[in-house]
C-alpha cells in the first residue's frame, strides 16, 4: 500500500470520529509489514479523560491483534483541521513505546502532509528503559 492509499484509508476512517465536544475529527490507519491495516478515530467524552485519540485507537487495535512494534510499517493521521495537526502529548508517550522510533508517520489535513517519526516527535522519551524493574 503506498503513503497516499494509507492516507486515504485514515480520511475513511475518520468518518467515525465522534467528536461533541471538539468537533476536531481524526482518523488513522496502521498499516502492517503483512499487509493487514488498522483503523482508529478519536472517541469523546464529556469526562474529557476518557476520551481516546484515533491514533492511538488504531494502535491499540494492531496491538489487540498480536501485532507489535516490530510489526508495523507505516502510520497515517489524519485530521479536519485548517492547519496540518499532530499528535497530543499523550499519544506521543504511547506512540514512543509501541512503534519503532523509526517507524513513518504520516500527518495530513487534506491541504498538506508531512512525512515524521517518534524520534522526530518526542526526542527525549521516557521509556521502559527509565524504569527500575
Amino acid at each position: 500500500m503506498s503513503k497516499e492509499e494509507l492516507v486515504n484509508e485514515a480520511f475513511k476512517a475518520m468518518k467515525n470520529a465522534y467528536a461533541p465536544y471538539s468537533r476536531y475529527h481524526v482518523g488513522a490507519c496502521v498499516l502492517c509489514k503483512d499487509g493487514r491495516t488498522f483503523y482508529g478515530a478519536n472517541i469523546e467524552n464529556a469526562s474529557y479523560g476518557a476520551t481516546n485519540c484515533g491514533e492511538r485507537s488504531a494502535v491499540y487495535a494492531a496491538y489487540s491483534y498480536g501485532y507489535r512494534k516490530d510489526d508495523i510499517e507505516m502510520v497515517a493521521i489524519v485530521s479536519d483541521g485548517k492547519r496540518l495537526g499532530s499528535c497530543c502529548g499523550i499519544c506521543r508517550q504511547v506512540l514512543s513505546e509501541l512503534l519503532n522510533a523509526d517507524t513513518p508517520i504520516i500527518l495530513s489535513n487534506g491541504i498538506e502532509s508531512r512525512e515524521t517519526n517518534v524520534m522526530e516527535m518526542l526526542p527525549y522519551d521516557f521509556s521502559v528503559e527509565d524504569l527500575d524493574l
